[in-house]
């Protein structure tokens, strides 16, 4: 069995199956679901990974960093070497630093980027096994302080040994919100990008020093009707952005372990995301 999952795993590190597949094929080869969720943290435990024979080695590890709130808890991933790169944040969901986010944090560094994943539930004890609960404690966050945690990281990327100094910023959901924020709350940020997030208050979006790239689901009201006082907001200011809306989708459709989950708009949504720091976070 072990070799199984072992030849499972590597492909879903090279990207050859979605994690929603590799869920099911491993719950196949382990005899079930529980038996799957029980493999699958070393699967995610890893110290280094490979995408494929002749692509980077990653570095992945927890670390803390200093936040407002005192020492925040974080996943770091990065290419193995002594070569400088830009820094990008990657902020979760409304569940805290679940797998899923841990994932997105691996493929941003397999694209060139020393990428920080930061658990906003930090100050709470830290993101919970049971996400449903990892839900509840989001709510008892304090906004103003969750927002400072996260300016901590661009500083902490900004200035690590292996940073050009160059640090952008992603988010889903609740934290393309935080990206939002971010954006607004720090002037060190080079790029920002927000997918479906609430949007900044418009007299707010002037603070904003970064280069914007919003990417909204076609199917999302709440969330939508906040676009036009934005996209308005962001030209009065003259701020450099792109908006994308993808028709036929519903919100959170780039997470891949749920059910709204569009590969193609999430792959488009993706490639347009990494081009974008390349383009703003390079020499």
């Amino acid at each position: 069995m072990n070799k199984k999952v072992n030849e499972l795993y590597d492909e879903y590190r090279d990207g050859r199956v979605s994690r929603r597949e590799f869920m099911k094929k491993l719950a196949v080869i382990t005899g079930g679901t529980a038996a799957a969720v029980i493999i699958l943290p070393g699967c995610n435990g890893v110290s280094a990974s490979r995408r494929k024979s002749g692509a980077l080695n990653l570095i992945n590890e927890f670390i803390t960093y200093p936040g407002a709130t005192g020492e925040m808890r974080a996943y770091l991933s990065m290419p193995e070497g002594r070569e400088k790169l830009p820094g990008v944040i990657v902020i979760h969901e409304n569940r805290g630093l679940v797998p899923h986010i841990q994932d997105v944090n691996r493929r941003m560094a397999m694209e060139g980027f020393i990428s920080l994943a930061p658990d906003a539930l930090s100050p709470l004890g830290g993101t919970p096994e049971d996400q449903d609960k990892g839900r509840e404690m989001i709510g008892q966050l304090n906004p103003e302080e969750t927002v400072k945690n996260f300016v901590a990281a661009v500083k902490y990327l900004e200035t690590h040994p292996r940073s050009t100094g160059k640090v952008g910023c992603t988010g889903f959901c609740w934290g393309g919100a935080m990206t939002n924020q971010v954006a607004v709350n720090s002037p060190d940020l080079d790029a920002a990008v927000p997918y479906y997030g609430l949007t900044p208050a418009a007299e707010d979006v002037p603070k904003i020093k970064a280069k914007i790239m919003a990417h909204y689901a076609g199917d999302d009201e709440r969330i939508n009707a906040g676009i036009s006082a934005f996209e308005e907001a962001l030209k009065q200011a003259g701020i450099e952005y792109q908006i994308f809306i993808y028709e036929g989708t519903r919100h959170a459709f780039n997470n891949d372990t749920g059910e709204r989950y569009n590969k193609e708009a999430a792959d488009l949504a993706w490639s347009r995301t990494v081009q974008f720091f390349k383009d703003n976070l390079g020499d």
